[in-house]
């Protein structure tokens, strides 16, 4: 079955079209549905759009963290994880299509079609405008076209790297020697640089901007971390469902094993960046810092506590043992919880910057959106994967990986 092209089973595609039209209709339907009265309607209307938003960047960032990791494998001359490239390329090649949602996403909101960031209201930075914001003003010049220039900067540059990657991994299947692979690691060396600045930035940019009066120098941390665990707990889904189906035998268990290491250890790393985030806020209790956590602590600590125990408590207790990374089953099970919690994760860093307290929990609304985009991203992911075989040629660690055992 290894040199074999991996055919989608009919029941898989059915499954993600399933899905599909139901965040279809979900979304359709919270467009349709009749918002309560003033002042909740403008919040009713900005809940759909930040919903859109927030499954946009959630999938688009676990394609981006998987480009990463595969830079990361180049750049480390790591063999371990070469049996698993195929698979990891094919959640990275998603990020054209998650790319081309948040730009659409973007220029709708400069339309003023919706508001998911105060500071691109019209008249905010001028003091004439019943809308002036000082604060906004005067961070006025890190906004505005400056912001778009970025922004279009991050885009293009990851799809460049990524791109360059994925050609030359095909092309490295067809020749005899190693050429293409030392491109990429001459390659990846550049995009760690890009990506080290980058994924800090566009946090920065792109999330932390919702709450504009507020900063964070751990901020780029935090939400690479738990993008990070996301795309490792895709990929280990993914392998695991593969082997299920009579693919992917020369992954060995050990392989499987580190990949549950990585997400025992970055979920760690979240961890450590949620509470350290969290626990100098508010030692220092100064209040353009407080906000942030005050806003999330009297209207969504249910959540809050929410992703801490997911995202923290159980990979802690679950995935602690040896056993528990081997055992194929259970590992898919507690990377699913672990895996929604990290989206649950996003929604509190939008929601209260854009809904605030009007949010009255999750709703059907959530749910279904999510559903939608998880599955196009499910469908992108197993049509990347049956468009080349699952097995790579001519690797010089593909032997080192094919008997890796720990």
């Amino acid at each position: 079955m290894s040199n074999l092209n991996f055919i989608i089973p009919a029941k898989a595609k059915m499954f993600t079209y399933i899905l599909m039209a139901v965040g279809l209709i979900s979304i359709i339907a919270a467009f349709l549905t009749d918002a309560p009265p003033e002042p909740d309607a403008h919040y009713h209307q900005t809940r759909v759009w930040a919903n859109l938003f927030i499954n946009s960047f959630f999938f688009m960032s676990i394609a981006l963290a998987a480009a990463f990791f595969l830079g990361l494998q180049y750049a480390a001359e790591a063999g371990w994880a070469t049996t698993v490239k195929r698979i990891t390329e094919a959640v990275a090649w998603y990020l054209p299509y998650g790319l081309s949602f948040m730009l659409l996403l973007f220029i709708l909101g400069q339309a003023g079609v919706h508001h998911i960031y105060s500071w691109m209201t019209p008249g905010i930075a001028d003091v004439a405008s019943p809308n002036y914001d000082a604060v906004v003003a005067a961070k006025i010049g890190y906004f505005g076209w400056f912001w778009w220039v970025r922004t279009l900067l991050y885009m293009a540059g990851w799809l460049f790297f990524t791109n360059k990657l994925r050609k030359n991994s095909i092309a490295a299947d067809a020749v005899s020697d190693d050429t293409h692979h030392w491109k990429n690691v001459k390659l990846s060396a550049w995009f760690m640089v890009l990506f080290a600045v980058t994924s800090s930035t566009s946090a920065w940019d792109w999330l932390m901007s919702i709450d504009v009066h507020w900063f964070s120098t751990l901020y780029g941390w935090y939400m690479f971390a738990g993008m990070w665990v996301s795309a490792i707990i895709t990929i280990i889904m993914l392998v695991v469902w593969l082997k299920k189906l009579g693919y992917m035998e020369f992954v060995t268990e050990s392989t499987v094993h580190d990949l549950g290491k990585w997400m025992f250890a970055i979920s760690f790393l979240w961890t450590y960046l949620y509470f350290s985030q969290f626990m100098l806020i508010w030692y220092s209790d100064i209040p353009e810092e407080v906000i942030y956590y005050k806003a999330r602590w009297d209207h969504y600590k249910p959540l809050m506590w929410t992703v801490l125990l997911v995202n923290f408590a159980f990979p802690m207790i679950l995935l602690m043992s040896r056993d528990s990374k081997r055992n194929f089953w259970f590992l898919t099970i507690v990377g699913t919880i672990i895996f929604v919690g990290h989206w649950l994760d996003v929604i509190m860093m939008v929601m209260p910057g854009t809904v605030g307290h009007h949010w009255n929990g999750l709703s059907w609304m959530e749910f279904g959106t999510f559903l939608g985009f998880l599955g196009l991203f499910i469908n992108v992911l197993l049509r990347n994967l049956a468009s080349r075989p699952l097995m790579v040629k001519n690797h010089p660690y593909l032997d080192e990986a094919v008997h890796h055992t720990t």
